[in-house]
């Protein structure tokens, strides 16, 4: 077995549903902590405030027909593994909608894993060199990584690109801009996304 296919293993066996990682999340607001391996205040102030947005994105997220068309078409077995950690607030925003599209196909199996506890696993999957989550590694019924996505949709990643270019780094007032953007996105930027992805597996599946 490969060093990547074992991180893959270990990453499925550390991992948990949906469900249990909001149990998880609230559990850490209660403690005053965050997951992973450091611990601040300010990651707990983020766990906090990503609580309350994924207990209202999991109520609210509604999906689109673009992706139940593709849904309905999809006839293979699909684990959506998600790297992630309760003080990131991409992924406050976009794994609930990840949840969403996951639901409304049986053929979808969402597992969610902490980064920092499956960094092996996350070094194949960098971003500009970086360890940026939410990840999303979609695998086949033998663990074989068919795709990823993350850690945004994509006109977030082109704000973010263009401002890193501009300033050299992301200020506070931008990253509560970027939440703003996400508040009146909806979701739609990451549902299309998931949509092309699952189109293009499909795809490549009936080559």
């Amino acid at each position: 077995m490969s060093t990547k296919a074992t991180a893959i293993k270990n990453a499925l066996e550390t991992s948990f549903s949906y469900s249990d990682y909001l149990n998880k999340v609230e559990n850490l607001v209660h403690l005053g902590k965050s997951s992973g391996n450091t611990q601040s205040n300010e990651l707990s102030n983020y766990t906090k405030l990503n609580q309350a947005r994924l207990k209202r994105l999991t109520k609210t997220q509604k999906v689109n027909d673009e992706i139940l068309t593709t849904l309905t078409k999809l006839n293979t077995k699909l684990t959506f593994l998600v790297l992630t950690e309760s003080w990131c607030g991409d992924a406050a925003q976009t794994v609930p909608v990840i949840y969403k599209v996951a639901e409304q196909s049986k053929n979808i199996n969402l597992k969610i894993a902490y980064r920092d506890e499956n960094a092996a696993l996350m070094d194949y999957f960098l971003t500009n060199g970086n360890q940026a989550i939410p990840k999303l590694i979609v695998l086949d019924a033998n663990a074989n990584v068919l795709a990823d996505w993350g850690p945004r949709p994509s006109t977030a990643t082109k704000m973010v690109n263009d401002y890193k270019k501009e300033h050299g780094g992301l200020s506070a007032q931008f990253k509560e801009d970027l939440q703003v953007w996400y508040n009146k996105n909806k979701g739609l930027d990451t549902l299309n996304d998931l949509n092309n992805l699952l189109i293009t597996i499909q795809e490549t599946q009936m080559v």
